[in-house]
C-alpha cells in the first residue's frame, strides 16, 4: 500500500515529531533514574508508572506554557481558547510515554516479571526513536537507504542522550 507524500508530511508535523522523540527520551530517562537503586518490586513499578505519567503531563504543560510566553513576545498571544489549543498541541509528548507506562504497569500488576523490565522499556523506546527518524526522513522524500541511516543515527543519538541523562540523575 502506497501512502501519498502529502499524507506522510501531515504525519510528520513538527509538534508530533518533537513530542514523539521527546516523550521516548523522557520515558527512558525516567525509568533509568527511577530504577537506579535496583528497586524492582511490583509496587515500585506502579510507582514508576505513576511518576512517569505525572512527569510527562508536567513536561507537556511546561512546553505549552513556554510556547505561550514566546507568542506573547512576538505579539501573537492567542487568547484563552488559543492558549488551550497550544497546551493541547503537546499531546504527542504524553502519548509517546504511554507504551513505557503500560510496560511498567504490566510489571506492577504481575503480567510479566518486574525485574529487568527497564531494559525492555529502554529497548522499546530506542526502537521508537528509530521509527521516528525513519518516518520523518521518508516523509520528507529521502530514499529508503538514506531514511534507514537517519533512523539508525537517531536511535544512536537517543541512546547517548538517555545514558547521559541517567548518569546525570
Amino acid at each position: 500500500m502506497l501512502v501519498s507524500p502529502a499524507l506522510r508530511r501531515a504525519a510528520a508535523q513538527p509538534n508530533v515529531l518533537f513530542g514523539g522523540v521527546y516523550g521516548a527520551v523522557l520515558a527512558s530517562s525516567m525509568v533509568a533514574a527511577l530504577t537506579q537503586y535496583g528497586e524492582t518490586g511490583r509496587g515500585e513499578r506502579l510507582y514508576d508508572a505513576r511518576w512517569l505519567l505525572i512527569t510527562a503531563v508536567a513536561s507537556a504543560l511546561a512546553h505549552g506554557y513556554a510556547h505561550l510566553i514566546a507568542r506573547r513576545g512576538d505579539g501573537s498571544c492567542p487568547g484563552v481558547l488559543g492558549a488551550l489549543r497550544v497546551l493541547a498541541a503537546e499531546w504527542p509528548l504524553v502519548v509517546a510515554t504511554l507504551p513505557t507506562i503500560v510496560i511498567l504497569l504490566g510489571a506492577g500488576w504481575g503480567w510479566w516479571r518486574s525485574a529487568g523490565i527497564e531494559y525492555v522499556a529502554f529497548g522499546f523506546n530506542i526502537a521508537l526513536l528509530f521509527a521516528w527518524g525513519l518516518s520523518a526522513a521518508r516523509a520528507f522524500g529521502r530514499t529508503w537507504r538514506s531514511a534507514l541511516a537517519v533512523g539508525c543515527a537517531d536511535a544512536l543519538l537517543g541512546v547517548i542522550v538517555v545514558v547521559a541523562n541517567a548518569l546525570i540523575k
